[in-house]
């Protein structure tokens, strides 16, 4: 067996945060001193290997000299105190308003999933399985800000389900939209969200046989511009977090995984994901504080 060193892409600050949030759970748990085979700051440096480079827990299990279940049980501890710290959708929409974003940006993206065997509606498809993407998984809907860090995910859905149809299943999502968009903070989307057009901004759809006016293929083009940062919170989502790289279980172990990642991951507005952020995993913000910082250079998506 061959030792090396590494270092963990992250700032400290990070892993501090998480160390006290774990430290406070152990009080709240009423833990004694000595009991805990890792102190809080290796436990935080345990989980964000895992979260950050997809590190597998037999190797994290011998790195720290403990044993698989307690590996597990250390993870699963984290993952759950970082879930706590997610901001829910009315949250995050006030805090974007406060920070006077000029839109916001939704879009859907699957979570690869190893579940492959939940019967679906369909005769002989699985729940889970995307046709579009070819693989089994969960859409997660990521709305995120106008430069495109997320600061809210919604709980996961099965793969088989189109844009439209997982953000209809979620409550309170397009109506909390809807009233944003009535307070001048209007939401961008793709042709993905057609049959909600009333609700979030698409762009204009070619009609069958038709063409498009200069005026509409110039509108298409803006919003495709302004919208296209959108992508960026999924490619943070998937790759900036490397688990979700390898695949996603189904659940309510998932929606605790999304929502602790996040840590801004969907995070804390300022965090990783739309869920709770943790402060300096991308952003560095304080943490605790649900701050979505304005974006720049989009002013012209007030034009939509």
């Amino acid at each position: 067996m061959t030792t090396y060193s590494a270092i963990l892409d992250i700032p400290r600050d990070t892993i501090a945060y998480l160390a006290n949030l774990l430290r406070q759970h152990r009080q709240a748990v009423r833990t004694r001193a000595g009991r805990r085979a890792l102190s809080v700051g290796k436990q935080a440096v345990l989980v964000l290997r895992w979260f950050l480079d997809n590190t597998r827990l037999s190797q994290l299990r011998r790195d720290n000299a403990i044993g698989k279940s307690t590996a597990y049980s250390y993870l699963h501890e984290a993952i759950n105190v970082l879930a706590a710290q997610a901001p829910d959708l009315h949250t995050a929409l006030e805090a974007a308003k406060q920070a006077g974003y000029t839109h916001l940006n939704i879009d859907g993206t699957l979570i690869y999933t190893d579940r492959c065997s939940t019967p679906g509606p369909t005769p002989g498809v699985d729940l889970w399985w995307s046709g579009k993407h070819h693989h089994h998984g969960g859409n997660i809907q990521v709305i995120s800000a106008p430069d495109g860090h997320p600061i809210w995910t919604s709980p996961v859905r099965p793969g088989r389900e189109h844009d439209t149809t997982a953000a209809r299943a979620h409550p309170g999502l397009l109506p909390a939209l809807a009233a944003a968009k009535a307070e001048d903070l209007p939401t961008l989307s793709d042709l993905g969200y057609e049959g909600e057009a009333d609700t979030v901004r698409i762009p204009v759809k070619t009609p069958a046989g038709g063409t498009l006016t200069t005026d509409q293929k110039t509108y298409n083009r803006l919003h495709a511009a302004i919208r296209s940062q959108a992508e960026r919170a999924n490619a943070q989502l998937k790759m900036r977090y490397k688990y979700y790289s390898r695949g996603f279980p189904v659940g309510g172990r998932a929606a605790a995984q999304r929502d602790g990642l996040l840590p801004g991951g969907g995070y804390i507005a300022s965090p990783p994901f739309g869920c709770g952020w943790l402060p300096g995993s991308v952003r560095g913000e304080q943490s605790g504080v649900v701050v979505v910082p304005a974006g720049d250079g989009l002013v012209a998506s007030a034009s939509l």
